[in-house]
């Protein structure tokens, strides 16, 4: 197990755990839930256990306190709950495995996936690689290609290797295991190479200066 994700507001702090699934804290840590209602574990005979879900990626909301979106193993997860309750907005993507999970610093519907084949085949699929952006919620998707290599794109992205920036429009960047990182600086709509034959991308963070 390994926590990677936590996610704080002002009353709650949340953590999502690979293999155990979403927990929060509204005391400071003294007393943790788990959050993982909704969510499936596709991989273990209870296909809705109270823990167990596998995470990986667990974001919140700006601006939106008690709204989280999730990455999982088995689909893409939203919350407006504070993870009481989660909505599979899987639906349009082309798969329901994946690692990286990106937000809007503005806009609290807008979120970017890189979806993968399957936890035994890591790559995009198709070999082409695609980045979905939903506008509203998850409720539908928007395919977004234009820049990026579209056959023998055999590319996993990680959980950590994708950003976004707080410009006018948002910049979106991603990283992958085999050094390539790319960039868009409209959110999305046209993508270009950055750089090329890096060391395997495993975290990345954009900033203003």
């Amino acid at each position: 197990m390994t926590l990677h994700s936590i996610v704080l507001d002002p009353r709650r702090m949340f953590v999502g755990i690979s293999a155990a699934g979403v927990f929060r804290t509204e005391d400071s840590g003294q007393m943790w839930t788990p959050q993982n209602r909704g969510t499936r574990a596709d991989f273990k005979p209870d296909k809705s256990p109270e823990v167990g879900q596998c995470v990986h990626k667990l974001l919140g909301a700006p601006g939106r306190f008690g709204w989280l979106y999730q990455k999982n193993h088995c689909g893409v997860y939203r919350s407006d709950s504070a993870g009481d309750r989660w909505t599979d907005i899987s639906r349009g993507l082309p798969s329901r495995f994946g690692f990286p999970l990106a937000a809007h610093p503005r806009e609290v519907e807008t979120i970017w996936v890189v979806p993968l084949v399957s936890d035994t085949h890591r790559t995009c699929p198709d070999g082409r690689l695609a980045v979905y952006r939903s506008a509203n919620a998850g409720r539908t998707w928007q395919r977004q290609t234009h820049g990026l290599p579209d056959r023998n794109a055999h590319l996993t992205i990680l959980r950590e290797a994708m950003s976004v920036d707080a410009c006018e429009p948002a910049g979106v960047y991603f990283g992958t295991e085999t050094g390539q990182l790319f960039f868009s600086r409209d959110e999305g709509r046209e993508w270009r190479l950055l750089a090329d034959l890096l060391p395997p991308i495993y975290s990345l963070e954009a900033a203003v200066v």
